[in-house]
């Protein structure tokens, strides 16, 4: 029974994630923890949170496609450029375990949590989109980067991506949402495979936790939802701060 109960926390929080995630970033600000209090070493719970990722990314993208909202090419080009990075964060990831990761983790989320709470807000561009010529030569190197530390951690990396796509390709924030699942689907594969060939992936709990992301992901990408941000910013630096004090003090 409790084994049931805690089945269905992770289904709820995969389907908070999913819906975060979607539309912004920073889901893995609570599946993480979940899954680290659940019992995985923080590294096994950093591959296990792909699955969801990944499911979700799959999701999202087709949401948004059956409402026709798609930047494809450009979105695979960024995909894969962010895939070769992430191969290298993810190695890296796996090669720091024990007290290092769990360190960097805990500053790494606070980071991403004051970016949360202070970021500006996103503005609608009517400028036209820059995605060709030296602006794609510019975004592949950008999201090698991002890809890196997506497969190192990816905990906040939509703010990061969405920060990018505004400001430098001057997409609209519907194109950039659709264009960022697209894209994380892509390079989290690889993050995933490497993750599994160093057998630091639970995917009994990863399935359960893409199961609840899935429903959250095709719902968001299909529909806005601009209400209880207050709540979940609350709730964001809450549990962050108490994985960050647990992690920096008791191994």
């Amino acid at each position: 029974m409790e084994e049931l109960i805690h089945y269905l926390l992770l289904a709820f929080v995969g389907l908070l994630a999913g819906i975060i995630n979607t539309l912004a970033g920073g889901g893995s600000l609570f599946t993480l923890p979940a899954l680290i209090f659940m019992g995985l070493p923080p590294h096994v719970a950093n591959g296990t949170n792909r699955i969801g990722i990944l499911i979700q990314a799959l999701v999202g993208t087709a949401g948004y496609r059956s409402k026709k909202v798609s930047t494809y090419p450009f979105d695979l080009y960024l995909g894969i450029a962010a895939f070769f990075g992430s191969l290298l964060g993810a190695q890296i990831a796996v090669d720091i375990k024990g007290v290092l990761f769990n360190r960097i983790l805990s500053i790494i989320m606070l980071i991403v949590v004051a970016l949360i709470v202070f970021k500006p807000k996103n503005k609608a561009f009517d400028l036209p989109e820059r995605l060709t010529g030296k602006y794609l030569f510019g975004s592949l190197i950008g999201f090698f980067f991002i890809g890196i530390y997506g497969g190192f951690i990816n905990a906040g990396v939509g703010f990061v991506i969405i920060l990018f796509l505004n400001n430098f390709n001057r997409l609209s924030l519907i194109k950039t949402n659709a264009t960022k699942v697209a894209l994380v689907f892509i390079y989290t594969i690889g993050a995933l495979a490497l993750f599994t060939w160093n057998d630091a992936v639970d995917w009994g709990l990863g399935l359960v936790l893409a199961f609840g992301s899935s429903f959250g992901a095709w719902w968001s990408s299909r529909w806005s939802v601009d209400r209880g941000e207050g709540v979940i910013k609350i709730a964001m630096v809450t549990m962050v701060t108490i994985l960050s004090i647990k992690l920096w003090f008791f191994d």
